[in-house]
């Protein structure tokens, strides 16, 4: 389902509507499958495909051509595959496909792959999700260090949640697993990868903590970045870089030798540099365009979509111009002004409706009235203390359908109130229009609007949810909106895509920074310097 998405969005390919047409009228398409139960002309069950369960390489079908002769290798050049990274590690190891791989490795005819990026999956890393070390899914961070290491790009980016910064008990012991996983970028290059061409000599992590509000997002989001140096461009980068960016640079490398000398690493071995704690840390440095901006509220990336909104923002403004370019027009799609995708309001009960005005009450109020109420609304209390009520009795709630909000006459009223609405869900809160919004969740209830009125109670629209994570608007989500059930564990609809998603706005920043850094290794020497770098060398 994501893969449909970025095919629409950044390939310009509509493949449901390829999926309609009889297979001999489709346009040659870049989005290609590394194995699936079905074949290519059965488009629409691809879409619909588990992909837990996409069969072994070449028990079924798949779509890359390793043994073509075509040293440019036309069918992956500029293509998305969709499947497993460590089925696509296999297939690039297979000797059948090196010539695919040597391709990839000049960067089809570039020269070499400046970046490899990508975020695998977090669930087990959260703190909000099962913290489970030995969990399945987390083996596939150090699938991408193999993927890194047959590619050998310049750098090697890495996305993850905070929680992978804290430890895991493992048999009685504290295992952190960003060292781990630095651990085996530096170990690149020692044997464990078979194939032509293995020489690189691992790479060395800078390890950061940032938050996306500082690069601009209208969220709260911290995220653990490692931005992994290429051993050669790490020394080319040494010569070049001065003052702060140096230190900066240096201060990953004593990590780096102690791996590769096969010495014992742990937690303070590894230095994270962290602008959660202080976004002025970063500033005069290199990294200062991760905290270029200040804070933006819920209210500037999304109060324009009401009914008789206001004229959109700057932060609006900024995400279309900054990102709107970059996004592909379908042909055939895109022609005059369009309706607003992806902006569908959802409907709710009246207990629903209810419970979100509570929400909103509660965003507004003390802390310690909050949780007094919370605790009602959860079934551990049934009685608000005196100063609760007195604090909420001057609050309106959605009392009777169709009517304006009202106030409680008395305490036990509200508090029956409050025991009628009972739920199990712990993380349903509501927007507060003046600051970031929270981290957005990828399951759509779990946040309602921040708007007082009957139009306010209700979850966002998808749209909302990606103004807040700074997509800008002509970035459609495909599939469906929301899943539920079984198909919760491997269906990843719009609301999920959202949440799951790097906000651009950082991914921009964290692009700029890699150019910057390219850009500084191509920098001419002075002659010593040079002789120093081929010393290095």
């Amino acid at each position: 389902m994501a893969a449909e998405t970025f095919a629409y969005n950044l390939l310009g390919e509509d493949l449901r509507r390829e999926a309609s047409k009889p297979p001999s009228e489709r346009t040659l398409l870049k989005t290609k499958w590394l194995s699936s139960k079905h074949g290519s002309s059965d488009l629409t069950s691809r879409l619909n495909e588990n992909p837990q369960q996409y069969p072994a390489l070449g028990e079924k079908f798949g779509d890359l051509q390793g043994d073509q002769k075509d040293s440019d290798r036309k069918d992956l050049k500029g293509s998305l595959v969709v499947g497993s990274v460590v089925q696509l590690n296999a297939w690039l190891k297979d000797p059948r496909n090196f010539g695919a791989l040597e391709a990839l490795r000049r960067g089809f005819g570039t020269g070499n792959v400046d970046l490899v990026s990508g975020g695998p999956p977090c669930q087990s890393f959260s703190m909000a999700g099962m913290r489970e070390y030995a969990n399945a899914r987390n083996v596939l961070p150090w699938e991408f260090a193999r993927f890194v290491e047959l590619v050998q790009p310049k750098f090697a980016l890495l996305e993850n949640v905070t929680g992978i910064l804290r430890p895991f008990q493992v048999d009685g012991n504290e295992v952190f697993a960003h060292v781990e996983v630095a651990k085996a970028f530096v170990q690149i290059g020692t044997g464990t990868c078979d194939g032509p061409g293995m020489a690189v000599k691992g790479y060395v992590p800078l390890c950061l903590h940032v938050n996306a509000k500082y690069a601009g997002v209208a969220q709260n989001r911290t995220r653990f970045i490692m931005l992994s140096f290429r051993q050669d461009i790490f020394d080319r980068l040494k010569l070049r870089l001065r003052g702060e960016d140096r230190k900066l640079l240096l201060s990953a490398e004593e990590f780096f030798k102690k791996v590769r000398a096969g010495d014992p690493v742990g937690r303070a071995d590894l230095l994270v540099h962290d602008a959660t704690k202080g976004p002025a840390s970063f500033k005069g440095t290199l990294l200062e365009r991760l905290v270029h901006f200040a804070p933006t509220t819920a209210r500037a990336a999304i109060d324009d979509l009401l009914p008789g909104g206001p004229a959109p923002s700057e932060y609006v403004r900024r995400l279309d111009k900054a990102l709107g370019r970059s996004v592909r027009p379908v042909p055939g799609t895109q022609a005059g002004p369009q309706p607003l995708a992806n902006h569908v309001q959802r409907t709710h009960r009246i207990e629903v409706k209810r419970r979100f005005r509570i929400y909103q009450v509660l965003s507004k109020v003390s802390p310690d009235t909050a949780l007094a109420a919370s605790k009602i609304l959860k079934g551990k209390k049934t009685v608000l203390p005196n100063d609760a009520w007195e604090e909420l009795r001057h609050e309106t709630f959605y009392i009777n359908e169709g009517l304006p909000f009202g106030k409680f006459p008395n305490q036990g009223a509200l508090e029956q109130f409050l025991i009628g609405h009972k739920t199990g869900k712990h993380s349903q809160k509501a927007l507060i229009d003046d600051e970031p919004a929270p981290a957005a969740l990828s399951i759509p209830d779990d946040m309602c609007h921040f708007h007082g009125e009957l139009n306010g109670l209700r979850t966002l629209t998808v749209r909302e949810m990606a103004r807040i994570q700074s997509f800008p608007d002509n970035f459609v989500f495909r599939s469906k909106a929301t899943t539920g059930g079984p198909e919760r564990k491997y269906q990843v609809p719009q609301y999920t895509q959202v949440g799951n998603a790097v906000p651009p706005l950082l991914g921009k920043a964290l692009g700029q920074l890699v150019q910057y850094l390219l850009a500084t290794c191509e920098e001419e020497l002075s002659p010593a310097s040079d002789a120093l770098l081929k010393d290095a060398a």
